[in-house]
Protein backbone atom coordinates (compact mmCIF):
# COMPACT_ATOMS: atom_id res chain seq x y z
CA UNK A 1 0.00 0.00 0.00
CA UNK A 2 1.36 3.44 -0.57
CA UNK A 3 0.85 6.34 1.25
CA UNK A 4 -1.30 7.73 -0.71
CA UNK A 5 -3.48 5.09 -0.91
CA UNK A 6 -3.54 4.66 2.95
CA UNK A 7 -3.94 8.19 3.05
CA UNK A 8 -7.12 7.81 1.17
CA UNK A 9 -8.59 5.08 3.18
CA UNK A 10 -8.15 7.11 6.58
CA UNK A 11 -9.67 10.44 4.84
CA UNK A 12 -12.68 8.03 3.80
CA UNK A 13 -13.33 6.54 7.00
CA UNK A 14 -14.30 10.19 8.81
CA UNK A 15 -17.52 10.93 9.48
CA UNK A 16 -19.07 13.22 11.77
CA UNK A 17 -20.46 10.90 14.24
CA UNK A 18 -16.61 9.53 15.08
CA UNK A 19 -15.56 13.04 15.60
CA UNK A 20 -14.92 14.01 19.55
CA UNK A 21 -16.75 16.80 20.81
CA UNK A 22 -13.69 18.53 21.27
CA UNK A 23 -12.91 18.38 17.73
CA UNK A 24 -16.41 19.94 16.54
CA UNK A 25 -15.61 22.45 18.81
CA UNK A 26 -12.20 23.59 17.23
CA UNK A 27 -13.62 23.07 13.24
CA UNK A 28 -16.25 25.99 13.79
CA UNK A 29 -13.61 27.46 15.83
CA UNK A 30 -11.93 27.81 12.23
CA UNK A 31 -14.54 28.39 10.41
CA UNK A 32 -15.59 31.23 12.49
CA UNK A 33 -12.60 32.98 12.80
CA UNK A 34 -11.85 31.88 8.82
CA UNK A 35 -15.11 33.09 7.50
CA UNK A 36 -14.26 36.26 9.27
CA UNK A 37 -10.85 37.26 7.79
CA UNK A 38 -12.19 36.43 4.20
CA UNK A 39 -14.66 38.92 5.01
CA UNK A 40 -12.48 41.12 5.67
CA UNK A 41 -9.59 40.59 3.40
CA UNK A 42 -12.33 40.65 0.27
CA UNK A 43 -11.81 44.02 0.00
CA UNK A 44 -8.02 44.03 -0.34
CA UNK A 45 -5.88 45.05 -3.29
CA UNK A 46 -5.05 41.36 -4.06
CA UNK A 47 -8.25 40.02 -3.95
CA UNK A 48 -9.52 42.86 -6.10
CA UNK A 49 -7.37 41.46 -8.44
CA UNK A 50 -7.96 38.33 -8.40
CA UNK A 51 -12.13 39.16 -9.16
CA UNK A 52 -10.98 40.88 -12.11
CA UNK A 53 -9.16 38.19 -13.24
CA UNK A 54 -11.92 35.61 -12.35
CA UNK A 55 -14.48 36.03 -14.42
CA UNK A 56 -16.75 32.81 -15.17
CA UNK A 57 -19.96 32.86 -13.53
CA UNK A 58 -21.23 29.75 -11.33
CA UNK A 59 -23.04 28.96 -8.03
CA UNK A 60 -20.51 29.75 -5.59
CA UNK A 61 -20.56 32.95 -3.42
CA UNK A 62 -17.78 35.91 -3.57
CA UNK A 63 -17.55 36.69 0.36
CA UNK A 64 -18.10 40.37 0.91
CA UNK A 65 -20.35 40.29 -2.37
CA UNK A 66 -23.31 38.93 -3.93
CA UNK A 67 -21.43 38.17 -7.06
CA UNK A 68 -21.27 34.50 -7.96
CA UNK A 69 -18.63 32.89 -9.82
CA UNK A 70 -17.43 29.11 -10.85
CA UNK A 71 -16.51 26.62 -7.96
CA UNK A 72 -13.12 26.94 -8.83
CA UNK A 73 -12.86 30.53 -9.80
CA UNK A 74 -14.38 31.46 -6.15
CA UNK A 75 -11.89 29.27 -3.91
CA UNK A 76 -9.38 30.93 -5.79
CA UNK A 77 -10.67 34.52 -4.92
CA UNK A 78 -11.84 33.37 -1.92
CA UNK A 79 -9.10 31.74 -0.91
CA UNK A 80 -6.72 34.69 -1.82
CA UNK A 81 -8.92 36.89 0.68
CA UNK A 82 -8.89 34.72 3.54
CA UNK A 83 -5.31 35.22 3.63
CA UNK A 84 -5.28 38.66 2.16
CA UNK A 85 -4.73 40.41 5.72
CA UNK A 86 -2.75 37.20 7.67
CA UNK A 87 -5.07 37.22 10.41
CA UNK A 88 -5.84 34.00 9.66
CA UNK A 89 -5.42 30.99 12.06
CA UNK A 90 -2.18 28.85 12.47
CA UNK A 91 -0.82 25.43 12.61
CA UNK A 92 2.18 24.63 15.02
CA UNK A 93 2.41 21.56 13.39
CA UNK A 94 1.92 22.69 9.99
CA UNK A 95 4.06 25.72 10.13
CA UNK A 96 1.60 28.15 8.50
CA UNK A 97 -2.05 28.48 8.25
CA UNK A 98 -4.39 25.42 7.88
CA UNK A 99 -8.18 26.57 8.03
CA UNK A 100 -7.40 28.67 4.68
CA UNK A 101 -6.30 26.00 2.22
CA UNK A 102 -9.21 23.73 2.79
CA UNK A 103 -12.21 25.65 3.85
CA UNK A 104 -12.43 28.08 0.52
CA UNK A 105 -13.10 25.05 -1.57
CA UNK A 106 -15.75 23.51 0.92
CA UNK A 107 -17.42 26.80 0.90
CA UNK A 108 -17.35 26.91 -2.68
CA UNK A 109 -18.58 23.43 -3.42
CA UNK A 110 -21.15 23.63 -0.84
CA UNK A 111 -23.10 25.79 -2.99
CA UNK A 112 -23.07 24.38 -5.96
CA UNK A 113 -23.94 20.31 -4.51
CA UNK A 114 -26.33 19.54 -1.48
CA UNK A 115 -23.96 19.34 1.49
CA UNK A 116 -25.15 19.28 5.26
CA UNK A 117 -23.29 20.78 8.20
CA UNK A 118 -22.29 17.30 9.56
CA UNK A 119 -20.90 16.74 5.93
CA UNK A 120 -19.01 19.91 5.66
CA UNK A 121 -17.21 19.31 9.48
CA UNK A 122 -16.51 16.00 8.54
CA UNK A 123 -14.48 17.20 5.75
CA UNK A 124 -12.97 20.06 6.79
CA UNK A 125 -10.90 17.92 10.25
CA UNK A 126 -10.37 15.60 7.29
CA UNK A 127 -8.36 17.71 5.38
CA UNK A 128 -6.79 19.40 8.68
CA UNK A 129 -5.46 16.08 9.65
CA UNK A 130 -4.24 15.23 6.09
CA UNK A 131 -2.65 18.51 5.99
CA UNK A 132 -0.74 18.40 9.28
CA UNK A 133 0.50 14.46 9.32
CA UNK A 134 2.04 15.21 6.11
CA UNK A 135 3.38 17.92 7.77
CA UNK A 136 5.02 16.02 10.91
CA UNK A 137 6.98 14.26 7.92
CA UNK A 138 8.33 17.13 6.22
CA UNK A 139 8.72 19.90 8.79
CA UNK A 140 10.48 21.63 9.87
CA UNK A 141 13.19 21.40 7.16
CA UNK A 142 10.98 21.83 4.94
CA UNK A 143 9.62 25.32 6.20
CA UNK A 144 13.39 26.42 6.55
CA UNK A 145 13.93 25.17 3.05
CA UNK A 146 11.71 28.31 1.66
CA UNK A 147 8.51 26.81 0.93
CA UNK A 148 5.45 28.06 1.88
CA UNK A 149 3.80 25.37 3.91
CA UNK A 150 0.31 26.73 3.85
CA UNK A 151 0.61 25.88 0.29
CA UNK A 152 2.84 23.12 -0.50
CA UNK A 153 1.44 21.17 2.48
CA UNK A 154 -2.24 23.14 2.80
CA UNK A 155 -2.58 21.91 -1.00
CA UNK A 156 -3.05 17.91 0.29
CA UNK A 157 -5.57 19.57 3.32
CA UNK A 158 -7.59 21.52 0.75
CA UNK A 159 -7.65 17.84 -1.93
CA UNK A 160 -8.37 15.56 1.26
CA UNK A 161 -11.19 17.86 2.06
CA UNK A 162 -12.95 18.17 -1.46
CA UNK A 163 -12.40 14.24 -1.81
CA UNK A 164 -14.21 13.87 1.30
CA UNK A 165 -17.03 16.15 0.59
CA UNK A 166 -17.46 14.85 -2.86
CA UNK A 167 -17.60 10.99 -1.93
CA UNK A 168 -14.48 10.06 -3.72
CA UNK A 169 -13.46 6.41 -3.99
CA UNK A 170 -10.16 5.27 -2.21
CA UNK A 171 -8.77 5.32 -5.66
CA UNK A 172 -9.79 8.28 -6.70
CA UNK A 173 -8.74 9.97 -3.39
CA UNK A 174 -5.56 8.44 -3.44
CA UNK A 175 -5.00 9.68 -7.23
CA UNK A 176 -6.77 13.56 -6.34
CA UNK A 177 -3.84 13.35 -3.71
CA UNK A 178 -1.04 12.25 -6.61
CA UNK A 179 -2.70 15.12 -8.50
CA UNK A 180 -2.24 17.64 -5.63
CA UNK A 181 1.48 16.73 -5.21
CA UNK A 182 2.02 17.76 -8.70
CA UNK A 183 0.06 21.39 -7.91
CA UNK A 184 2.11 21.53 -4.90
CA UNK A 185 3.68 25.34 -4.79
CA UNK A 186 4.45 28.26 -2.93
CA UNK A 187 7.92 30.18 -1.71
CA UNK A 188 8.94 32.58 0.93
CA UNK A 189 10.67 34.69 -1.13
CA UNK A 190 6.80 35.81 -1.83
CA UNK A 191 6.69 36.87 1.81
CA UNK A 192 5.57 40.35 2.31
CA UNK A 193 3.91 40.56 -1.45
CA UNK A 194 0.37 39.76 -3.06
CA UNK A 195 1.43 36.47 -4.16
CA UNK A 196 1.71 35.37 -0.70
CA UNK A 197 -2.31 35.46 0.02
CA UNK A 198 -2.31 34.00 -3.79
CA UNK A 199 -0.78 30.99 -2.74
CA UNK A 200 -3.33 30.33 -0.33
CA UNK A 201 -5.99 31.32 -3.62
CA UNK A 202 -3.85 28.78 -6.15
CA UNK A 203 -4.01 26.12 -3.29
CA UNK A 204 -7.68 26.44 -2.60
CA UNK A 205 -8.42 26.00 -6.04
CA UNK A 206 -6.16 23.09 -7.34
CA UNK A 207 -7.58 21.04 -4.11
CA UNK A 208 -10.96 21.11 -5.61
CA UNK A 209 -9.83 20.89 -9.02
CA UNK A 210 -7.68 17.60 -7.93
CA UNK A 211 -10.58 16.17 -6.46
CA UNK A 212 -12.84 16.80 -9.60
CA UNK A 213 -9.81 15.07 -12.03
CA UNK A 214 -9.39 12.58 -10.45
CA UNK A 215 -13.60 12.13 -10.13
CA UNK A 216 -13.46 12.80 -13.78
CA UNK A 217 -11.20 9.89 -14.08
CA UNK A 218 -7.30 11.17 -14.82
CA UNK A 219 -4.96 9.28 -13.85
CA UNK A 220 -1.46 10.30 -11.34
CA UNK A 221 1.26 8.09 -9.78
CA UNK A 222 -0.13 6.53 -6.08
CA UNK A 223 3.71 6.23 -5.29
CA UNK A 224 3.63 9.95 -5.51
CA UNK A 225 5.25 10.23 -2.00
CA UNK A 226 7.65 7.81 -1.70
CA UNK A 227 9.05 7.41 -5.50
CA UNK A 228 12.77 8.44 -5.44
CA UNK A 229 11.59 11.48 -7.63
CA UNK A 230 8.29 12.10 -5.26
CA UNK A 231 7.58 14.80 -3.54
CA UNK A 232 9.13 13.87 -0.22
CA UNK A 233 12.94 13.64 -2.17
CA UNK A 234 12.45 16.50 -4.72
CA UNK A 235 11.08 19.18 -2.09
CA UNK A 236 12.86 17.71 1.21
CA UNK A 237 15.70 15.50 -0.68
CA UNK A 238 16.58 12.21 0.63
CA UNK A 239 17.07 12.11 4.81
CA UNK A 240 15.26 15.00 5.66
CA UNK A 241 11.96 13.92 6.23
CA UNK A 242 10.32 10.80 7.92
CA UNK A 243 7.91 9.41 5.74
CA UNK A 244 6.72 7.11 8.51
CA UNK A 245 5.37 10.40 10.39
CA UNK A 246 2.63 10.53 8.23
CA UNK A 247 0.51 7.55 9.20
CA UNK A 248 2.05 6.83 12.93
CA UNK A 249 -0.38 7.56 15.62
CA UNK A 250 -3.11 8.82 12.83
CA UNK A 251 -5.78 10.82 14.84
CA UNK A 252 -4.09 9.90 18.21
CA UNK A 253 -5.09 12.37 18.85
CA UNK A 254 -6.59 14.60 16.41
CA UNK A 255 -4.43 17.52 15.82
CA UNK A 256 -7.00 20.18 15.64
CA UNK A 257 -7.32 18.85 19.46
CA UNK A 258 -3.71 18.82 20.27
CA UNK A 259 -1.67 21.29 19.81
CA UNK A 260 -4.93 22.48 17.89
CA UNK A 261 -5.50 25.92 15.94
CA UNK A 262 -3.65 29.42 16.75
CA UNK A 263 -5.89 31.96 16.66
CA UNK A 264 -4.07 35.23 15.74
CA UNK A 265 -4.52 38.00 18.21
CA UNK A 266 -2.83 40.80 15.44
CA UNK A 267 -3.30 41.21 11.97
CA UNK A 268 0.34 40.03 10.87
CA UNK A 269 2.71 37.26 10.48
CA UNK A 270 2.46 35.09 13.87
CA UNK A 271 6.25 34.69 14.19
CA UNK A 272 5.98 38.26 15.41
CA UNK A 273 2.90 37.37 17.98
CA UNK A 274 5.35 36.28 21.32
CA UNK A 275 7.58 39.62 20.95
CA UNK A 276 4.27 41.85 20.47
CA UNK A 277 2.73 40.15 23.54
CA UNK A 278 6.07 41.09 25.79
CA UNK A 279 5.79 43.83 24.56
CA UNK A 280 2.40 45.19 25.38
CA UNK A 281 2.93 43.70 28.70
CA UNK A 282 6.04 46.06 29.44
CA UNK A 283 4.17 48.77 27.52
CA UNK A 284 1.15 48.03 30.31
CA UNK A 285 3.37 46.93 33.76
CA UNK A 286 5.63 50.08 33.27
CA UNK A 287 3.73 52.65 31.38
CA UNK A 288 6.12 52.93 28.46
CA UNK A 289 6.07 55.73 26.11
CA UNK A 290 8.46 56.23 23.17
CA UNK A 291 9.81 59.11 25.01
CA UNK A 292 11.16 56.98 27.69
CA UNK A 293 12.38 53.81 25.91
CA UNK A 294 15.87 54.72 25.22
CA UNK A 295 16.29 50.40 22.88
CA UNK A 296 15.12 47.78 22.27
CA UNK A 297 16.26 44.06 21.70
CA UNK A 298 13.47 41.63 20.54
CA UNK A 299 14.83 37.70 20.89
CA UNK A 300 13.13 35.10 18.94
CA UNK A 301 13.71 31.60 17.52
CA UNK A 302 16.18 31.55 14.34
CA UNK A 303 13.56 30.06 12.30
CA UNK A 304 11.03 33.02 12.91
CA UNK A 305 13.81 35.74 12.63
CA UNK A 306 14.56 34.83 8.72
CA UNK A 307 11.65 36.19 7.52
CA UNK A 308 10.64 38.94 10.26
CA UNK A 309 13.86 41.11 10.60
CA UNK A 310 13.20 43.61 8.20
CA UNK A 311 14.25 47.37 9.64
CA UNK A 312 13.43 48.66 7.09
CA UNK A 313 9.99 48.47 4.75
CA UNK A 314 8.80 48.59 1.26
CA UNK A 315 4.56 48.26 1.58
CA UNK A 316 2.20 47.81 4.19
CA UNK A 317 2.31 44.27 3.58
CA UNK A 318 5.47 44.31 3.98
CA UNK A 319 5.03 45.53 7.28
CA UNK A 320 2.99 42.53 8.58
CA UNK A 321 6.40 40.59 8.24
CA UNK A 322 8.62 43.24 10.10
CA UNK A 323 8.87 42.59 14.27
CA UNK A 324 10.30 46.06 14.35
CA UNK A 325 7.61 47.52 13.16
CA UNK A 326 4.90 45.25 15.03
CA UNK A 327 6.93 46.09 18.39
CA UNK A 328 7.55 50.00 17.51
CA UNK A 329 3.27 49.82 17.17
CA UNK A 330 3.05 48.47 20.38
CA UNK A 331 5.23 51.08 22.20
CA UNK A 332 4.05 53.84 19.76
CA UNK A 333 -0.19 52.97 20.02
CA UNK A 334 -0.21 50.09 22.92
CA UNK A 335 -1.91 47.84 20.37
CA UNK A 336 -1.63 46.35 16.91
CA UNK A 337 -4.43 46.51 14.68
CA UNK A 338 -5.68 46.00 11.17
CA UNK A 339 -5.67 49.85 10.47
CA UNK A 340 -1.87 50.09 11.19
CA UNK A 341 -1.55 48.15 7.84
CA UNK A 342 -3.85 50.22 5.60
CA UNK A 343 -2.28 52.47 2.91
CA UNK A 344 0.82 54.01 4.20
CA UNK A 345 0.42 53.62 7.71
CA UNK A 346 3.51 51.82 7.63
CA UNK A 347 4.95 55.39 6.80
CA UNK A 348 4.36 56.99 10.25
CA UNK A 349 7.26 59.26 11.28
CA UNK A 350 6.44 58.07 14.87
CA UNK A 351 6.72 54.38 14.05
CA UNK A 352 9.65 55.26 12.16
CA UNK A 353 11.58 56.57 15.22
CA UNK A 354 11.09 54.54 17.27
CA UNK A 355 11.83 51.30 14.71
CA UNK A 356 15.48 52.55 14.93
CA UNK A 357 16.21 51.98 18.63
CA UNK A 358 14.69 48.22 18.41
CA UNK A 359 17.11 45.54 17.31
CA UNK A 360 15.97 41.97 16.25
CA UNK A 361 18.62 39.30 17.05
CA UNK A 362 18.15 35.30 17.14
CA UNK A 363 17.45 34.00 20.74
CA UNK A 364 20.58 31.85 22.19
CA UNK A 365 18.80 29.69 24.22
CA UNK A 366 16.77 28.71 21.05
CA UNK A 367 18.25 26.19 18.94
CA UNK A 368 17.89 25.89 15.04
CA UNK A 369 17.17 22.23 15.69
CA UNK A 370 14.86 22.72 18.17
CA UNK A 371 10.82 22.36 18.51
CA UNK A 372 10.10 25.06 21.09
CA UNK A 373 10.39 27.84 18.20
CA UNK A 374 6.99 30.07 19.14
CA UNK A 375 8.39 31.90 22.08
CA UNK A 376 10.24 35.15 22.43
CA UNK A 377 12.10 37.44 24.78
CA UNK A 378 12.20 41.48 24.63
CA UNK A 379 14.21 43.64 26.41
CA UNK A 380 13.80 47.18 26.97
CA UNK A 381 16.46 49.54 28.21
CA UNK A 382 14.87 53.01 29.03
CA UNK A 383 16.33 56.26 29.59
CA UNK A 384 16.66 56.30 33.09
CA UNK A 385 18.95 53.24 32.77
CA UNK A 386 16.11 50.63 33.61
CA UNK A 387 16.62 47.54 32.42
CA UNK A 388 13.34 45.67 31.79
CA UNK A 389 12.68 42.06 30.49
CA UNK A 390 9.34 39.95 29.23
CA UNK A 391 9.48 36.42 28.39
CA UNK A 392 7.00 34.62 26.51
CA UNK A 393 6.93 30.67 25.66
CA UNK A 394 4.24 30.93 23.50
CA UNK A 395 2.19 33.62 22.17
CA UNK A 396 -1.94 33.56 23.41
CA UNK A 397 -3.82 31.64 21.29
CA UNK A 398 -0.83 29.65 19.79
CA UNK A 399 -2.32 26.37 21.10
CA UNK A 400 -5.60 24.31 22.58
CA UNK A 401 -4.37 24.47 26.03
CA UNK A 402 -4.04 28.33 26.13
CA UNK A 403 -6.88 29.23 23.21
CA UNK A 404 -8.09 32.53 22.87
CA UNK A 405 -10.94 33.22 25.00
CA UNK A 406 -14.40 33.13 23.44
CA UNK A 407 -15.25 36.60 23.75
CA UNK A 408 -12.03 37.72 22.55
CA UNK A 409 -12.66 35.25 19.23
CA UNK A 410 -16.26 36.84 18.83
CA UNK A 411 -14.77 40.26 19.11
CA UNK A 412 -12.60 39.73 16.49
CA UNK A 413 -15.13 38.34 14.13
CA UNK A 414 -17.86 41.29 15.02
CA UNK A 415 -14.78 43.62 13.80
CA UNK A 416 -13.99 41.69 10.98
CA UNK A 417 -17.57 40.93 9.64
CA UNK A 418 -18.80 44.00 10.75
CA UNK A 419 -16.42 45.72 8.03
CA UNK A 420 -18.74 44.02 5.08
CA UNK A 421 -22.24 42.72 6.49
CA UNK A 422 -24.79 44.03 8.66
CA UNK A 423 -25.32 43.68 12.67
CA UNK A 424 -27.93 41.74 11.75
CA UNK A 425 -25.89 39.36 9.13
CA UNK A 426 -23.06 39.25 11.89
CA UNK A 427 -25.39 38.33 14.47
CA UNK A 428 -26.87 35.48 12.09
CA UNK A 429 -23.18 34.29 10.99
CA UNK A 430 -22.09 33.76 14.16
CA UNK A 431 -25.50 31.46 15.03
CA UNK A 432 -25.13 29.50 11.90
CA UNK A 433 -21.80 28.66 12.80
CA UNK A 434 -22.21 27.88 16.08
CA UNK A 435 -24.58 25.36 15.27
CA UNK A 436 -23.77 24.16 12.23
CA UNK A 437 -24.10 20.67 12.24
CA UNK A 438 -27.56 21.38 12.33
CA UNK A 439 -27.87 22.53 9.06
CA UNK A 440 -29.41 20.48 6.46
CA UNK A 441 -27.54 22.85 4.01
CA UNK A 442 -24.58 24.40 4.61
CA UNK A 443 -24.55 26.66 2.10
CA UNK A 444 -27.46 28.87 4.68
CA UNK A 445 -24.11 30.41 5.51
CA UNK A 446 -23.36 31.69 2.30
CA UNK A 447 -26.84 32.85 1.88
CA UNK A 448 -26.89 34.38 5.06
CA UNK A 449 -23.43 36.62 3.89
CA UNK A 450 -24.64 37.35 0.43
CA UNK A 451 -28.15 38.97 2.12
CA UNK A 452 -26.16 40.67 4.80
CA UNK A 453 -23.99 42.55 3.00
CA UNK A 454 -23.78 46.00 1.69
CA UNK A 455 -23.18 45.53 -2.14
CA UNK A 456 -22.57 47.62 -4.57
CA UNK A 457 -25.56 47.98 -7.89
CA UNK A 458 -23.65 45.36 -9.50
CA UNK A 459 -22.95 43.11 -6.44
CA UNK A 460 -19.21 43.58 -6.46
CA UNK A 461 -17.03 43.72 -2.75
CA UNK A 462 -19.07 45.92 -0.15
CA UNK A 463 -15.51 47.07 0.91
CA UNK A 464 -14.54 47.75 -2.26
CA UNK A 465 -17.47 49.92 -2.97
CA UNK A 466 -17.44 51.88 0.44
CA UNK A 467 -13.63 52.61 -0.44
CA UNK A 468 -14.08 53.75 -3.64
Amino acid sequence: MTIATELARRIRAFTYDGLPDAALEWAKTGILDTVGVTLAGSAEPCAQIMLRVCTATGPALVFGSAQRLSVTDAALVNGTASHALDFDDCSNTLGGHPSVPILPGLFALADAMPVSGRDFLAAYVAGFETETRIARAVNFHHYDKGWHPTATLGIFGATAAASRLLELTQDQTATALAIAASFSSGLKANFGTMTKPLHVGHCARNGVMAAMLARAGMTASHDVFEHRQGFFNVFNGAGNYDADAVLRDWAEPLDIITPGIAIKSYPCCGSTHPAIDAMLDLVRAHRLTPENVAHVVSWTHPRRLAHTNRPSLRSALDAKFSVQYCLARALVDGQVVLSHFNDDAYLDARVADVMARIEAAPHPQMSSAGTAHFGAEVTVTTTDGRRLVKVVDSALGRTSEQPLPRFALEAKYRDCAGRVLTADAVDRSLDLVADMETLDRASVLADTLAAGCACDQAGGPAALARAS
